[in-house]
């Protein structure tokens, strides 16, 4: 509790806690608030820019906000196709419309969404991509993948760190010397090349979820060696406490010592490196979807959509396209400022805070 107070007397840590907090809140209710399902697709609208939407009538009187739906056409002088707005009708916007059916947090079925249009209407508020879907949408159903890869990761290396630092540190001499020599050699692997290695070289015929999943396996197994070297340094220091000789004189076993004593010391130290290392995670998955080896079309994550924006005629005439780009960076972002806030609030020796 005193350091969630810490972190909301901080400005900087405040605003980043409440955006990561509300991009959390956003993707775990997604279903909801999205106007479209993640299969949603409407290839006669492809690349239609995003909806208009509308107070004031042609009257100039002030209206419940609505909108008009784009037809597409071929400009003869443009020599391009282009959209324009179908104004012979109105569709309001609607809290709580009826639309595609799904399951509320999994679980119950409903149709209602947060908010769309009257029947026959469509809403795209960030417009659509070369297959018509909506990009606000997917932009939802992405951050699941995007934003919860890092923390998956992190249920595999720190529990692997954690054990195998602490357990080199404490038993010492050449076993020490061993273990940390095979975490030096994991270490010195280059990451990414062999993400892509192992990514190239998955079954084609895997679904994203399996994908997904070796690929959290991956950035695991490849970043649990330099926590573990950290922790190491960490036991090293600690076991000769007297808290620990203690617990030796009283017959406690190393194991005991070693998981109720040791580990338990090095708690800021965790909290810190976990929130450092959830962008790295982030952007790895990015970066692998980005260039095709990651999650895969039609499922999306904001690195795969990333992609369809590196076509420069997309940068110039659909900049939409780029939103996943923008939502990557302010995740980022977010966590390295509360990462640096929390390890100033937890590291004794870090200088006061201006």
């Amino acid at each position: 509790m005193n350091l969630l107070k810490k972190i909301w007397n901080d400005k900087f840590a405040k605003a980043a806690f409440i955006i990561l907090a509300a991009l959390y809140l956003i993707i775990l209710f997604a279903d909801f608030i999205a106007p479209y399902s993640s299969s949603y697709s409407n290839r006669e609208l492809a690349y239609a820019p995003p909806s208009n939407i509308y107070t004031i009538d042609e009257n100039g009187h002030l209206s419940l906000p609505y909108t008009y739906n784009y037809v597409r056409q071929y400009d003869e002088n443009l020599m391009q196709t282009v959209f324009k707005q179908d104004r012979t009708k109105k569709y309001y916007i609607r809290l709580l419309p009826k639309a595609e059916k799904y399951k509320f947090l999994g679980i119950i079925p409903t149709h209602r969404h947060l908010f769309g249009t009257e029947k026959g209407g469509q809403l795209y508020l960030l417009g659509t991509d070369i297959n018509g879907r909506d990009v606000f949408s997917r932009l939802l159903f992405g951050g699941r993948i995007s934003m919860t890869v890092g923390f998956l990761a992190l249920l595999i290396v720190f529990p692997i760190g954690l054990l195998y630092g602490g357990l080199s540190g404490y038993i010492g001499g050449f076993i020490d010397t061993l273990m940390m020599r095979f975490a030096e050699a994991v270490m010195a692997i280059p990451s990414f090349y062999l993400l892509i290695i192992l990514a190239a070289i998955l079954p084609a015929g895997m679904t994203s979820v399996q994908r997904f999943a070796l690929i959290v396996v991956i950035l695991a197994l490849i970043g649990w060696a330099g926590f573990a070297r950290v922790v190491r340094g960490m036991v090293l220091s600690i076991k000769e406490e007297e808290f620990v000789q203690a617990a030796k004189v009283l017959g406690a076993s190393k194991w005991r010592i070693i998981l109720k004593h040791i580990l338990p010391q090095t708690t800021s130290y965790v909290i810190i490196a976990m929130t450092l290392s959830v962008p790295s995670y982030i952007l790895a998955e990015s970066g692998l979807s980005f260039l095709g080896l990651g999650i895969q079309q039609p499922d999306a994550s904001w690195g795969n959509m990333l992609k369809e924006a590196q076509e420069f005629t997309n940068i110039l005439y659909r900049p939409w396209l780029l939103t996943p780009g923008g939502l990557i960076f302010i995740a980022v972002l977010s966590f390295n400022i509360l990462g640096d806030a929390i390890r100033d609030f937890l590291d004794p020796k870090s200088e006061i805070r201006r």
